[in-house]
């Protein structure tokens, strides 16, 4: 670990092996793993964990991760707990997160995290970029926690700046910019986060997307326990080859319920499979 922090990076790439998707190469440095590719589906989706040792990301670290998948494959990230970003000793000093997911024509990636936890006092900047070819699928979700409400800690100093870009053959299909900066009015305005610690977006990018909206909807207002107040926390929409999820509440539990709902309503004619839930999910 230098002065500045960690410098980490990790590279994977995925292709069809037969009747299931192989995890064909795996680069790292610094402290960036995966374990070993789990097979729990019969119909050889590669399961992936992303692992990062020191449990949390501090001022100075610059972590960068790009996964490839080879047309035809269909592999599935996630990772085993929760991601932290720390608080920042220094203003000028800021943590940095990058992925690169690229999805060559005919392939499917699952980006399936869980959440990331901004601690008082952090500053980051959280960057996804997903490049799609072709016919290519993704389906992807980021949750943010501002604070810990738990704890009774608030995010009332701090800056977080997540950003998502989406390209089908070069071309933007959809981009999402955030600043999240403590005592700025869209922290606490009813046009912005409402005073709401948690929130987060399921993305979703492939041919037959925005068929599925009604779908989606029916099954988001099963799971969404503030519907009876006429302020549900969970909301769909749609346009073209997208359908996003939002979620906005206080409750990183709810928030991974609701998204996770969306996703299992959606997979079947997304990705061609039954949900699955991975297993460390539920350790």
């Amino acid at each position: 670990m230098s002065a500045s922090g960690w410098k980490a990076a990790l590279d994977l790439s995925f292709v069809r092996d037969g009747e299931r998707t192989a995890l064909s190469e795996r680069r790292h440095s610094g402290p960036l793993r995966v374990q070993r590719p789990f097979y729990p589906e019969p119909s050889g989706v590669c399961h992936v964990y992303l692992l990062h040792p020191p449990g949390g990301v501090v001022a100075g670290d610059e972590l960068r991760i790009e996964a490839r998948v080879a047309s035809g494959a269909h592999a599935l990230l996630t990772t085993p707990a929760a991601n932290k970003l720390y608080r920042s000793p220094e203003p000028q000093l800021q943590a940095t997160q990058v992925q690169r997911l690229c999805l060559s024509a005919g392939a499917r990636l699952e980006w399936l995290p869980q959440e990331t936890i901004a601690f008082r006092g952090a500053r980051a900047q959280l960057s996804t970029r997903v490049e799609l070819s072709g016919d290519a699928r993704f389906v992807g979700w980021e949750i943010m926690c501002l604070g810990r409400p738990a704890a009774d800690e608030r995010f009332d100093r701090g800056v977080l700046r997540p950003q998502l870009e989406v390209y089908r053959d070069g071309r933007l299909a959809y981009v999402e910019r955030g600043l999240y900066e403590a005592g700025s009015p869209l922290m606490d305005a009813a046009w912005g986060l409402a005073r709401q610690g948690v929130f987060g977006t399921l993305c979703c990018v492939a041919p037959n997307a925005a068929r599925q909206l009604e779908r989606v909807r029916a099954r988001l207002a099963r799971f969404d326990t503030a519907a009876h107040s006429g302020m549900p926390r969970l909301a769909a929409s749609a346009w073209d080859d997208c359908l996003l999820v939002r979620y906005l509440g206080q409750s990183a539990e709810e928030a991974r319920i609701g998204l996770a709902a969306a996703w299992a309503e959606l997979r079947p004619e997304i990705m061609g499979v039954e949900a699955v839930v991975p297993r460390i999910w539920r350790t």
